[in-house]
Order: structure tokens, then C-alpha cells, then sequence
């Protein structure tokens, strides 16, 4: 693991999405509460918020951190798209990138596992951080215009 001892504990956010691409009928059912194994949208919110808490033990060079909260989010957009988006805070000498990325990339297959038996052609895509704040670097933004960041919510809170 790389030495971080000297850099200063300062606040840190990151903000993540994934997205996964799924039937119109799917969507339909994770929407209306339709789907034989509960509730899709919370299972996929504890899932998210579980990854982002096991970071560190998932991959093997990250420090382990405390975080401060994991705020999920949920978008459908048009018929066939449902966005994951979550942002991580902490107060550390390391971010919450990769906190933020593994939540939304593990609700998102949450949400693939949930609904395999509807509809088996979902394709989990465009894994990417949408902004940080903090630490040595600096503060960074996408620039490039992120597909899935208007829409329609499905579900605005969920913190952790």
C-alpha cells in the first residue's frame, strides 16, 4: 500500500455511477415493486452501501477509511436505463473514489442479480467517477458529458 503517513486529513467527497440497460418490461417491474425477490431498489441500496463499507477488503491496495456517509441514488431513464449514483463522503488522508465506485458498480449488479430470471440480456455499462473534492490533487469534475446524468428518479435518498 502506498505510505500516506505525511498527507493531511482533509474532507473528501467522490461521486460514481453505473448504469445498466435492461427490457422496457424489467424496468416496468423493478418500478412498480413487481420483482419475485423484493424489493430491487433497497436490496440494490444496502448492497452499494456494503461494497462502499468493504472497499479496502475487495481491493487489495486501498486503505481502509471511515466513512462519513454513502448517499445512493437511483434514475430511470427513457425505458431501458437505470443509473446508480452515489457519492461518498469522509474526513481522511486518502478519498472515497474507490468507495464510491465499487458502491455503484455493486448495486448495480444487485440489481442484474435481482431480475436475471426477467430479463438475462442486462448489460451493466459506463462505470465512471463523476467528481471528487479533497486532498492533495485537487478537486476533479468529468468534463466529457456523462450519458445518464438527467432523468427521471426512481428513488432520491438513501444514506448510509
Amino acid at each position: 500500500m502506498v505510505d500516506v503517513s505525511d498527507k493531511k486529513v482533509t474532507r473528501r467527497t467522490a461521486v460514481a455511477q453505473a448504469r445498466i440497460r435492461m427490457n422496457p418490461e424489467t424496468l416496468r417491474k423493478i418500478r412498480e415493486g413487481g420483482v419475485h425477490k423484493g424489493d430491487v431498489l433497497a436490496v440494490a441500496q444496502v448492497a452499494g452501501i456494503m461494497a462502499a463499507k468493504k472497499t479496502w477488503d475487495l481491493i487489495p491496495m486501498c486503505h481502509p477509511i471511515p466513512l462519513k456517509s454513502v448517499d445512493i441514488r437511483f434514475r430511470e431513464e427513457g425505458g431501458t436505463l437505470l443509473t446508480v449514483e452515489v457519492e461518498a463522503k469522509t474526513e481522511n488522508v486518502t478519498g472515497v473514489e474507490m468507495e464510491a465506485l465499487t458502491a455503484a458498480s455493486i448495486a448495480a449488479l444487485t440489481i442484474y442479480d435481482m431480475c436475471k430470471s426477467l430479463d438475462k440480456s442486462m448489460v451493466v455499462e459506463e462505470t465512471c467517477l463523476i467528481s471528487k473534492t479533497g486532498g492533495k490533487s485537487g478537486d476533479y469534475r468529468r468534463q466529457e458529458e456523462v450519458p445518464g446524468r438527467a432523468g427521471v428518479s426512481v428513488r432520491k435518498e438513501g444514506r448510509g
